[in-house]
């Protein structure tokens, strides 16, 4: 049997309470936890964002937040990509990502997409077509690059 992820999108407002602390648990577990940083992951912009999220067993396991353009950056932006460590072997961060980018056209009518990668998954975004476009800084001490796409 295949294993099935679920994909959903929605609004802050169309968020359950249980869809939300799923999503804050999963941010939490990975940004905080797996890669030992403190930092703000509730930063006041969730209420702005579209919330794209996939459901494996009754579980999120893959989330990322969708921005208009100005909302965050200039572009339409995509941030908190995050796949649970224990899926990661699905693969599933490519179907978000795939998702991610429909979802920006869909609801924001955009193809012009910013984001602030982790420098050590450049890789993985250029094989979904973003090109890097600043050098290095560090973010809350991870080292992160611009990409851009479109």
């Amino acid at each position: 049997m295949q294993d099935l992820i679920i994909w959903k999108i929605k609004r802050f407002n169309e968020l359950s309470l249980h869809e939300l602390y799923s999503v804050l648990k999963l941010r939490s577990h990975v940004f905080v936890v797996e890669q030992n940083c403190v930092y703000q992951d509730v930063d006041g912009k969730d209420e702005k964002a579209i919330h794209l999220f996939g459901e494996f067993e009754n579980q999120i396991v893959a989330y990322a937040r969708l921005f208009n353009s100005g909302d965050y950056f200039e572009n339409a932006s995509i941030g908190r990509v995050v796949v649970h460590p224990d899926v990661r072997n699905k693969k599933w961060g490519h179907e978000l990502m795939q998702n991610a980018i429909a979802g920006i056209k869909t609801y924001y009518n955009q193809e012009n997409i910013t984001i602030s990668a982790q420098l050590y998954l450049k890789n993985f975004y250029e094989s979904h077509d973003f090109v890097q476009t600043s050098e290095m800084y560090l973010e809350d001490d991870i080292p992160h690059i611009e990409m851009k796409r479109g």
